[in-house]
């Protein structure tokens, strides 16, 4: 599948991992450590923004939600068991297919599909919230990419993008630290080039025509074994939120 913001060896790279993403012990650990935190993220966002109660069943009722890189699901199924209208899209088919043979087996309605972002906004489908939790670093041109993501939100439908800073920091720990010393995720997953700083990514999704409201940081703690969210330190991991506030 060709696409513009698609990069080949990335797609062939977590084809060759799908297998592995329901396992918490495997190649995606770490994401199936960070995942409570990056849904408490997700989860404020958009009660905040939608006014939905999460206490009550299925607050996300009536809500039209796209997971962008969904990979095997992780973070969509969380989506679906809170009552939204929920897709899931990767340019990997073999994480795709992990996805549907899971979420079939946990009773969930999830559409996923096997395409690119660019690809889907010929559709002219049109969503409430998207989200784009790891990807950006992994794609040619985070401004084009956004901007077909905006053409698929409604007015005053929210983007949350979480991705990694780039710095010296973010270097020893993302790659030095995670691929070669801790083996987390297989080397090679991140090329640090690739890697957006906070204020490119408020000037990115500017030009896209989108609206910047919040960021914060995800702070890994290794005495605990856990991530925590932060409001100042966005050194590495980080996620931020915008909004389409219409033509």
């Amino acid at each position: 599948m060709s696409s513009d913001s698609i990069k080949e060896h990335e797609v062939n790279h977590f084809n060759a991992l799908s297998e592995e993403w329901w396992n918490p012990k495997g190649k995606f650990r770490p994401l199936h450590m960070m995942n409570p935190i990056r849904l408490d993220y997700i989860n404020t966002q958009i009660s905040l923004e939608f006014d939905r109660n999460l206490q009550k069943p299925f607050p996300y009722k009536g809500l039209d939600l796209l997971d962008v890189g969904c990979g095997g699901g992780l973070i969509t199924e969380a989506m679906a068991r809170l009552g939204a209208t929920v897709k899931g899209i990767d340019i990997a088919h073999k994480s795709i297919e992990i996805a549907k043979t899971h979420a079939q087996a946990m009773g969930l309605d999830i559409n996923y599909e096997h395409t690119s972002i660019e690809k889907l906004s010929q559709t002219q489908g049109k969503y409430h919230i998207i989200l784009c939790m790891e990807v950006l670093e992994h794609v040619n041109e985070p401004k084009d990419f956004l901007t077909f993501c905006r053409s698929m939100l409604h007015p005053n439908g929210i983007l949350i993008a979480s991705t990694i800073n780039r710095n010296l920091k973010s270097f020893f720990l993302a790659i030095l630290g995670a691929e070669y010393l801790l083996h987390w995720v297989p080397v090679g997953t991140h090329d640090w080039n690739s890697f957006i700083k906070p204020e490119e990514m408020k000037n990115i999704m500017g030009q896209a025509g989108l609206t910047w409201v919040d960021t914060k940081g995800f702070i890994f703690h290794p005495l605990l074994s856990e991530w925590k969210l932060s409001h100042r330190d966005f050194d590495v991991n980080y996620v931020s939120t915008c909004i389409h506030n219409g033509d």
